[in-house]
């Protein structure tokens, strides 16, 4: 950033995934990414995960608007996180950080991470808390996904209800509430679509292969099972779910019933978070490739309303 003068102007952009593609680490490389596996195994959300991370970044939590005084910077946001929140986007490059010091070292604590005794001071540094030279625009998030979504469940005759656009939670948990959301509208006269939006996590207990969305849509074909009328579907934005070639997972009343012939558990391939095998059993994996762009996650649950 050197040389750049006060007439000067940066236009910024910045999308999700910014944190894991723009990084100039405070740390051994390697110790970071073993912190951030062990954050992903564990659980931890995309707030926990950036309130760590941008403290062991010389260009996250505001650092690169500081690097790039006097000049202006023009941000450009593409949101991946519940709320828009500037300073977790990307872990905030070029905005001001709201978390502090104590916060994220009680995720340490919380996730047993192993520190150095390096990454330990730093992790104790504050990053800026105020910064006067960023303008910013959000261009998109995940509230225009649903949006999005729900247009074109009307234009293909379903009446479309957005449950939420901050679903966050286990994967599991919010299969099984769609599920229970579809099964209880089940006997609707008009073909229904619930929507909900966000970002999910996965506790990790086997050494399968899936990803959050597999994982709802598997949890939720529990619930569907045998109820004719249903399907749900579960996908990222960005075509891919997890470390899969899959974007995710699309489910119906036949799913259980089809693994179950084959000899399959729900319930044991979700323990051995093995969702994008299962999902593959039953023909229930989403392959969109990749989109060009990521706002989180849409789920979607249609119902076709009673049957003749």
């Amino acid at each position: 950033m050197s040389g750049l003068k006060e007439t000067d102007t940066v236009l910024f952009l910045l999308s999700g995934g910014g944190s894991a593609l723009f990084e100039k680490p405070l740390i051994d490389w390697q110790e970071l990414k073993d912190i951030t596996e062990k954050l992903l195994a564990g659980g931890a959300d995309i707030v926990e995960m950036n309130t760590v991370r941008k403290r062991l970044s010389a260009v996250k939590g505001g650092r690169f608007a500081k690097q790039c005084e006097p000049a202006q910077v023009f941000s450009i946001v593409l949101s991946d996180i519940l709320g828009d929140p500037l300073d977790m986007i990307a872990s905030g490059p070029a905005c001001a950080d709201r978390s502090t010091c104590a916060q994220a070292l009680a995720v340490a604590e919380k996730y047993g991470l192993h520190l150095s005794d390096e990454a330990r001071r730093i992790l104790g540094e504050e990053t800026p808390k105020e910064i006067a030279n960023v303008e910013t625009q959000v261009s998109g998030s995940v509230r225009e996904l649903c949006l999005a979504a729900a247009d074109a469940c009307r234009r293909l005759g379903y009446e479309p209800f957005i449950l939420t656009d901050r679903l966050s939670c286990q994967a599991r948990e919010a299969g099984s509430f769609l599920a229970s959301v579809a099964v209880s509208h089940e006997k609707t006269d008009r073909p229904l679509a619930f929507l909900a939006g966000g970002e999910t996590v996965v506790r990790l207990t086997g050494t399968g292969k899936g990803g959050r969305n597999q994982e709802l849509a598997l949890a939720a074909a529990a619930g569907i099972d045998g109820h004719e009328n249903i399907l749900i579907f579960s996908l990222g934005s960005d075509g891919t779910d997890g470390p899969t070639d899959a974007a995710g997972g699309i489910v119906d009343g036949e799913t259980a019933g089809i693994l179950r012939e084959k000899g399959l558990s729900i319930e044991e391939i979700l323990a051995r978070n093995d969702a994008y095998h299962g999902l593959a059993q039953a023909g229930g994996l989403l392959m969109t490739g990749p989109t060009g762009t990521n706002v989180n996650d849409v789920a979607v649950v249609l119902i076709a309303g009673k049957l003749s």
